[in-house]
């Protein structure tokens, strides 16, 4: 059970689909499993999914930006908040939730605009349509309603939504309830590291090519091994909290592993953790499914490997067929399983809520059937992780690293979108780890916190070509608000490219022209000559804002090149305004100590020179950089008490010490 942390940097969740799911399958799993005497299951509940729920126990609709536009009266509704409400109203799944409410159906296909009044009974059939088996069985209101079928007024959407709400707050008591001794214990219950990152990668992001060799990396990737540890951490306290308890076992994000995650799962008290059979057959060097079905163990810690046929037979094929037909294949499937088998352990392990949608009658009939024939099936009994991590296992001698999806990391990383999103989090790191020591521990508490959201599989899982959502600006939007907050609590004008798009943008390193030869400009303020500066490395910082509606620092424009003594920068910019009270520090990840300009008082001498007059020329002895190849540098400007602009707006600059430029040459 998995959503992302939807909530902007005002605490105002973006996108409803917790609250959606919620009234549809968080209660709904359980109470399934508790209808059938015998059954046990297992719950995997993501922190940020608890998080959302507790939200909107606290604060009700006004956390959530739809929920607080669905309950005004569509004469209250800007144009594009109107177009908005109704495009999340009109992408629910039409053959399985929208067809069976003939006025929903009707409304939902009608071409021409629709009236005050059609809206407001599109917006109350559309969450009616989201309320799942047990609140249409069990809740007066949402039952009433869906019996009338049509012809509501705005004034209803209040008690529709006071029921909904009131609901809310049974969901996560229930599951408790039946994971203790008084509920049997027929399910057992797990989380994931707190923002359900890839583990892995924020420990060592060469895992992606260990995993798959063909993987382009990220450029100058960071070890984000203390946000590895506080997301697991976290996601305990969490845990605890909710659920009165110590967890027993983890559901890695999307069943990434490697061989350190476990480590730490084993040093935090972890006895089990769950992946995906392409890893059990990579870390065996064999494809034997006779192997699949042993219960193994990697480092003390039990390891169940997903049947990925069984699972994905439930979570995308059976929706096509009528419930008994489903389950008869389920059943001949394990059957043959323990016919070949003395002691098979079986993992079936998919998606808790989005499934669902696609079955008639959000698979309530394929459950019952399901269920039913499980229980009175005497060669086969269902056990929850907790108790299958208590069984005797084979040890394994290593662990592949890779995740569910064919055993790579390859989902999350590689594309050049997927890898933006990351440098952009190590750019953010950097800049950050500059500022550190300054911060009073409340603000580095709150950076922390956005750091690990960013850090959430769902944003790479978007980005590229592989996945499709109508969407996408959305959880675009999410992942730099995230990192555009940390600029902000350090009080830092955040760089340019944290506001310009990753989804369907062109690639910003595109706008970087290299350094092509040497140069040695005379450090003087002035461009004496066409020549001097010929052959720098450039970036046009105008062009990456000139499509957004916000205050620009002053340096538009950026050159850079070397010589075999000299690093040499050059900023063109409202020279008047920066060299009234502006301050330029460099910093290089190389090097704990920074370069400080005080622009009014140029020009200075020494390792360092620097002069300003129809521009800013500085010169930077590569001697301070004894014994480095290369360093990696970033500039921030500061006007008054505010850093305004962090340059190069696009990332660091890398700067090679001993380039000699040999590719370049030519006759």
């Amino acid at each position: 059970m998995h959503q992302p942390d939807y909530r902007n940097g005002k605490g105002v969740m973006r996108m409803p689909w917790v609250f959606l799911h919620a009234i549809k399958d968080y209660y709904d799993m359980p109470w399934m499993v508790e209808r059938h005497k015998g059954i046990k299951a297992s719950f995997n509940i993501t922190p940020p999914l608890i998080t959302q729920l507790k939200l909107y126990e606290k604060e009700g609709y006004s956390c959530d930006r739809f929920l607080s536009l669905w309950m005004k009266h569509p004469t209250s509704l800007g144009n594009e908040e109107r177009k908005w409400v109704q495009k999340i109203c009109t992408t629910t799944q039409f053959e399985t939730m929208v067809k069976p409410i003939p006025r929903y159906a009707e409304l939902y296909n009608k071409n021409e605009p629709l009236s005050d009044n059609e809206l407001v009974e599109l917006e109350i059939l559309f969450m009616l349509a989201w309320c799942g088996n047990y609140l249409r069985r069990n809740e007066p209101v949402v039952s009433t309603m869906l019996e009338r079928g049509g012809g509501f007024k705005n004034e209803e959407k209040e008690r529709l939504m006071d029921a909904l709400l009131a609901f809310i707050p049974t969901i996560l008591p229930y599951y408790a309830s039946l994971a203790s001794s008084h509920g049997k214990k027929i399910v057992s219950l797990s989380t994931t590291p707190l923002n359900h990152p890839i583990l892995p990668l924020l420990l060592d992001m060469q895992n992606a090519k260990r995993s798959n060799p063909k993987t382009i990396l990220p450029q100058n990737p960071l070890p984000l091994v203390e946000d590895a540890y506080a997301q697991v951490e976290r996601a305990k306290a969490l845990y605890s909290e909710t659920f009165g308890a110590e967890p027993m076992g983890f559901w890695p994000a999307e069943g990434a592993v490697d061989e350190k995650s476990v480590a730490i799962y084993k040093e935090r008290g972890l006895r089990w953790i769950a992946t995906d059979e392409a890893i059990l057959f990579r870390s065996l060097e064999s494809d034997d499914r006779r192997e699949l079905y042993r219960r193994r163990e990697y480092n003390g810690v039990y390891i169940a490997f997903r049947d990925h046929t069984l699972s994905d037979l439930i979570g995308f094929t059976y929706r096509y067929k009528d419930a008994h037909s489903a389950v008869d294949d389920f059943i001949a499937h394990l059957e043959s399983i323990d016919k070949n088998h003395e002691t098979a352990a079986v993992s079936v392990i998919l998606d808790g809520e989005n499934a669902w949608e696609f079955y008639p009658n959000n698979a309530f009939d394929f459950f019952e059937v399901l269920y039913s024939r499980l229980a009175q099936t005497s060669w086969c009994k269902t056990v929850t992780m907790d108790e299958m991590a208590q069984k005797p296992r084979t040890p394994l001698d290593n662990l592949h690293p890779g995740s569910w999806i064919f055993g790579t990391f390859d989902t999350w990383v590689g594309h050049p979108q997927k890898n933006a999103a990351w440098e952009m989090i190590y750019q953010t790191r950097r800049d950050y780890l500059h500022h550190e020591p300054t911060l009073d521990k409340k603000i580095k508490e709150a950076i922390m916190e956005h750091f690990l959201a960013s850090e959430c599989s769902d944003w790479f899982w978007w980005y590229g070509d592989d996945h499709y959502t109508e969407y996408i600006e959305e959880f675009d939007s999410l992942f730099r608000n995230h990192l555009i907050e940390i600029y902000h609590l350090m009080n830092i004008a955040p760089p340019a490219s944290l506001f310009v798009p990753i989804a369907g943008k062109k690639e910003l390193h595109a706008l970087i022209s290299e350094p092509k030869f040497p140069i040695t400009p005379a450090i003087n303020g002035r461009v004496d000559s066409f020549f001097e500066w010929l052959g720098s490395g450039t970036i046009d910082e105008s062009r990456l804002f000139s499509t957004m509606d916000r205050v620009r620092g002053p340096i538009d424009r950026i050159h850079w090149g070397e010589d075999r003594k000299n690093i040499y920068i050059r900023l063109d910019g409202d020279l008047p305004k920066l060299k009234k009270d502006g301050v330029l520090a460099i910093f290089f990840d190389e090097s704990k100590e920074s370069i400080e300009i005080e622009v009014p008082h140029l020009p200075i001498h020494g390792d360092i020179i620097a002069a300003a007059e129809d521009t800013v020329e500085i010169s930077i002895a590569k001697k301070i950089f004894d014994g480095l190849q290369k360093v990696h540098m970033r500039i921030e400007v500061t006007m008054g008490d505010s850093i305004v602009q962090t340059l190069p707006g696009v990332s660091e600059l890398e700067i090679d010490l001993n380039e000699d430029f040999s590719k370049n040459w030519f006759v």
